[in-house]
């Protein structure tokens, strides 16, 4: 009764329910497919690419709103948004002559095809491509997964000069603890630095097992092992019993990779400042590191 008051017959006529109310509105979808889009600011969000989590608490801070991972990524996903591998930048890419070729481009595109309308045709019929050469360098961690439109390929910054800063780092699951050194080197010497900083680090009347594999600086004849650390090897080509590999891929992922550095020592900086980071946030540690069979859980 109350539906044909209000349409007549047509309310009468069996409709879609309602649902439950988005918790965004469309302004702030719109402010969250904004702050997607331009990614984190390292210096400011601390973290080189957005996770979820990461965008669940920008999303609390800027609206108020508790939201949980799961309908975070459907609300991504409807918005067209997936995890799409990232092609490299360079890190001394020109914004300026990207637009300007952008621009002028079509101009030249029309100019050749009237000059000569066979040469920009293939075979087929459909206009040919130049494939640029690619090659494969390593200089420092690279992430590629991004967040990005469906159909889109995102980029992001890497550098191509080559230097190289090593952290020795060691943790306590347990306790959520973390022992470090960064070194220009990466030798039996500077194991020893290591294994000190370590010993400084054990509790008094404590006793650390140091689970490391078989790198011919872990266990090398010239290694001065303080009394209060015995070092347990892994068992030959297998590197994932051993916790910290799952913490570096962490430190890679979300606080060392697509950076580009201005001077060496900006990179020691960063990575005495990523380790802090981490030592003041034991629970990632005891997160990421702690095992049931080492553990007893």
């Amino acid at each position: 009764m109350l539906a044909f008051n209000a349409a007549g017959p047509e309310g009468l006529i069996d409709g879609k329910a309602p649902g439950k109310v988005p918790l965004l509105n469309a302004e702030q979808c719109a402010a969250l497919r904004r702050i997607v889009e331009a990614g984190p600011n390292p210096a400011v969000d601390g973290v080189v690419r957005w996770r979820l989590i990461d965008l669940a608490q920008w999303v609390y801070a800027e609206f108020g709103i508790s939201i949980s991972k799961q309908t975070l990524s459907r609300m991504l996903r409807a918005m067209g948004y997936r995890k799409l591998s990232a092609r490299p930048r360079h890190h001394a890419q020109d914004p300026a002559a990207l637009e300007a070729f952008k621009k002028t481009s079509p101009r030249v595109w029309r100019r050749s095809r009237t000059m000569r309308p066979q040469a920009s045709r293939s075979r087929c019929g459909l206009p040919t491509r130049r494939a640029s050469d690619r090659r494969t360098r390593s200089p420092g961690p690279f992430d590629r997964l991004r967040r990005a439109k469906r159909g889109t390929r995102p980029s992001a910054p890497r550098d191509q000069r080559t230097a190289s800063a090593y952290i020795f780092g060691a943790i306590c699951p347990r306790e959520g603890k973390g022992a470090a050194l960064v070194l220009p080197r990466c030798n039996t010497a500077a194991m020893n630095l290591h294994l000190a900083e370590i010993a400084q680090a054990v509790a008094p009347g404590a006793h650390a097992v140091l689970m490391l594999d078989q790198a011919g600086w872990h266990l090398s004849d010239k290694l001065v092992v303080p009394s209060n650390i015995t070092l347990l090897p892994l068992p030959p080509k297998c590197p994932e019993l051993n916790p910290v590999e799952n913490l570096w891929q962490f430190l890679r992922d979300n606080w060392l990779s697509n950076r580009v550095f201005p001077s060496y020592r900006a990179i020691l900086d960063h990575c005495c400042h990523v380790w802090n980071k981490l030592v003041a946030q034991p629970w990632i540690i005891m997160s990421i590191g702690l095992r049931d069979w080492a553990h007893g859980f």
